[in-house]
């Protein structure tokens, strides 16, 4: 069984972000950076995934008060992951290669539970 310590929101985003990285790398993903900040975004974090550049959001609920982690990704933020997404690639002249933006979403039912950790593809509103 899985613990996760209760602490700041911060850190248990940072957790959460560790986590999803961890399974983007066991499904063959390369992971190039972490909390990648411009003004008005972030990317939690930025990979490969084969020849595609992969700008990954991670959302992350214990329990479902608020509702699954999928339910909290907004048309808002997918629009600041995609400007934040664009400047990255102007950044590095990645040119017309390919692409796209994912969600990782991680659900606990309850502190110490074993999470649900699911990979959405190509996230568009």
């Amino acid at each position: 069984m899985t613990t996760m310590k209760t602490n700041s929101t911060r850190d248990i985003g940072y957790q959460g972000e560790e986590r999803a990285a961890r399974f983007l790398e066991e499904k063959g993903f390369k992971i190039i950076a972490k909390n990648y900040t411009i003004r008005g975004g972030e990317v939690d974090i930025i990979a490969k995934d084969k020849e595609s550049l992969v700008f990954v959001e991670v959302k992350m609920r214990i329990g479902n008060k608020y509702g699954s982690a999928l339910e909290s990704i907004t048309p808002w933020k997918i629009k600041a992951l995609l400007k934040s997404a664009l400047f990255y690639i102007q950044k590095i002249n990645w040119g017309e290669k390919p692409y796209r933006i994912d969600l990782v979403t991680i659900d606990y039912s309850e502190v110490g539970a074993k999470p649900e950790i699911a990979l959405v593809k190509n996230i568009t509103f």
